[in-house]
């Protein structure tokens, strides 16, 4: 399969989806702590990390031939930002094969991007445009990573979205097929966790699912920026699991 991904441990089914600025490794500190309790699944969505683009491709069907091939069941999915998104497309169209969601400040479907964020992605494409790689690196670990983090998990950062910036921009154009969510589809446990330093968007998103899933917990993070479980993974572990 062209998707890198790894199953590590025994027990039941935990799947970890990486952030769309990040990659599997911002997983490390949780799959150690987890692996001797749950077979814990991690992967590079196309683009990052190990897993090289491609011109076509739909990351939540990349994400279902992995647990298909594993032959997953009853999975705990647990989604960071993007990877957020990508879960609630999968889960959408196989509900079956989950038993419980984490939702780490992700967005959704039929919400609206706050004017900060808008900002953020312009001033990201012209840094881009302008062939700054290193410059638009500089601003995603600025801007995604909250004031709680050490140093470790900002060069962490920085090294997973700089090497994202270099295969994506060589990789040019690509078509990724997004898969619709349905909340009403959405049966299982649904934890939705959002950071206080993060932008208004992901709490709206988080609030519009909260009235459209049939059972869900919101939990609101005062400390945390957009990336919890690299700013506090000790704290972090106990939404998981």
């Amino acid at each position: 399969m062209t998707i890198s991904h790894q199953a590590t441990g025994t027990g039941p089914d935990l799947l970890l989806v990486h952030a769309g600025v990040a990659d599997s490794r911002m997983w490390a500190r949780q799959v150690a702590e987890l692996r001797d309790s749950r077979r814990v699944i991690t992967l590079d969505l196309r683009g990052y990390g190990e897993t090289p683009s491609a011109p076509q491709y739909s990351d939540a069907g990349d994400v279902l031939a992995v647990l298909e091939e594993l032959g997953a069941k009853d999975v705990t999915a647990v989604g960071s930002s993007f990877g957020g998104y990508v879960v609630q497309q999968v889960a959408s169209r196989r509900p079956d094969l989950f038993a419980r969601l984490v939702l780490i400040c992700a967005p959704t479907d039929n919400v609206e991007p706050d004017d900060g964020l808008r900002a953020l992605w312009a001033e990201e494409e012209q840094l881009l445009e302008a062939g700054d790689v290193d410059g638009a690196t500089d601003l995603a670990v600025r801007r995604w990573i909250g004031p709680d983090a050490d140093n470790e998990a900002r060069e962490l950062l920085r090294e997973m979205q700089k090497h994202a910036y270099d295969v994506q921009l060589a990789a040019g154009d690509v078509d990724n097929e997004e898969w619709p969510v349905e909340p009403e589809k959405l049966t299982v446990p649904v934890r939705l966790v959002t950071g206080g330093h993060d932008y208004r968007f992901f709490a709206d998103s988080a609030d519009y699912l909260t009235e459209r899933l049939a059972d869900s917990e919101r939990i609101h993070l005062p400390w945390a920026g957009h990336l919890p479980t690299l700013e506090h993974p000790d704290e972090a572990l106990k939404l998981i699991s």
